[in-house]
């Protein structure tokens, strides 16, 4: 991801995603499935460490 572009977001559930092909993923599975994968939501940016808000 370049700097100051904006992660793809999954329009299932609103996941943020740094590739475009991890959201395209996350959306197919969300519509098919009418749930999220954990093999793919790991890739989510709400789950990467250094976002994680300090206190």
């Amino acid at each position: 991801m370049k700097s100051g572009n904006p992660p793809y977001q999954c329009p299932e559930c609103g996941l943020h995603y740094k590739e475009k092909e991890w959201a395209e993923k996350c959306e197919e599975w969300c519509s098919e499935h009418q749930s999220c994968n954990l093999d793919i939501i790991q890739y989510a940016v709400e789950n990467d460490d250094s976002n994680e808000k300090r206190s």
